[in-house]
């Protein structure tokens, strides 16, 4: 008995399918989880590695439909420029490990098991010893720092003087009206010197600006009085 399907594209089996989609099914999964083991930050989310898992799926099987049609092909990129996506993604290389599982899916789709296997294994790899010794840190700290000040006086230069004794460089990046006018926001990106603490600068700065609101921004944490 034939079990073979027969349309524009050519000819694939039953067989043909089962391992695309299970080939594709397991080495998005595998991918899945080195994203979820190489994640460093809170904006993990267990709903976009599930996407990847379905869209490599989905990707092997729209090149398990297009095959060698071009015409067919130029229909499916007709249909999808219609969507629309509105999700931000939260991290750049959200995007990479995209990109990654439609490389994987498409390369599945179009048969070619062993490079998908051997590209999805070699990328992962790399991911992983990239995380694990850290590659490319950059030992830096930097901060954002808000401080209101009264809008009656120029505080300016007594802010900078704070920033001189806590910070090893800074840099005005903004100065906006806010409350009706009533306070002045100056925002400062800075390098707080070795040894030094954002407590111990926000404590400056509060006994120049009358008590106003104090704001430090980190890579990590947020410290606000």
């Amino acid at each position: 008995m034939d079990f073979s399907f027969q349309d524009l594209s050519g000819t694939f089996s039953v067989a043909d399918i089962a391992i695309a989609m299970t080939l594709s099914f397991v080495l998005s999964a595998m991918i899945g989880w080195v994203y979820r083991a190489t994640h460093r930050n809170v904006s993990y989310s267990q709903s976009y590695v599930q996407t990847l898992v379905v869209l490599g799926m989905l990707i092997s099987l729209i090149m398990l439909v297009v095959g060698s049609n071009i015409a067919r092909a130029f229909a499916l990129v007709g249909a999808l420029s219609v969507v629309r996506f509105r999700n931000a993604i939260k991290e750049t290389r959200d995007v990479g490990f995209i990109f990654l599982v439609m490389g994987i899916g498409m390369a599945v789709g179009t048969r070619f098991y062993l490079l998908g296997v051997v590209a999805a294994v070699a990328i992962s790899l790399i991911v992983m010893v990239m995380h694990r010794f850290n590659w490319f840190h950059l030992n830096v700290r930097r901060q954002v720092v808000k401080v209101q000040v009264p809008s009656d006086e120029d505080f300016t230069a007594t802010i900078q003087d704070v920033l001189i004794r806590h910070t090893d460089e800074f840099e005005l990046v903004s100065m906006e009206s806010i409350r009706g006018g009533a306070l002045t926001e100056l925002m400062y990106t800075v390098k707080i010197k070795k040894g030094g603490e954002p407590a111990d600068l926000i404590a400056g700065l509060r006994e120049r600006n009358h008590g106003q609101s104090v704001t430090v921004l980190t890579g990590y944490d947020q410290t606000d009085l």
